[in-house]
């Protein structure tokens, strides 16, 4: 069993109003991904990711598109630290 990674990211674009954080919830936890996602008030998505690497960079590569209706513009990932988190939550 490999060790758990974590990744914060932000997504910029046309992603507030088109069920991005309910459907990456739904994806992180179909895969065994921990964390949380959230609006900003500048209108992009944030999102803490944490679990099995190969299940981490599923969801990041899926936020370069995410889900239909969305018009991703720009993706920022960072390498985080896990926070220990259990579940995926919408914040």
């Amino acid at each position: 069993m490999s060790a758990s990674i974590a990744r914060n990211v932000v997504i910029s674009g046309r992603v507030q109003g088109v069920f991005f954080r309910d459907t990456m919830r739904r994806r992180a936890r179909s895969r065994g991904v921990s964390g949380w996602v959230s609006n900003r008030p500048d209108g992009t998505v944030r999102a803490h990711l944490e679990g099995p690497p190969d299940a981490v960079a599923e969801i990041v590569l899926w936020c370069r598109t995410g889900p239909r209706g969305a018009e991703v513009e720009e993706l920022e990932v960072t390498v985080a630290d896990p926070e220990g988190a259990d579940g995926f939550v919408v914040r």
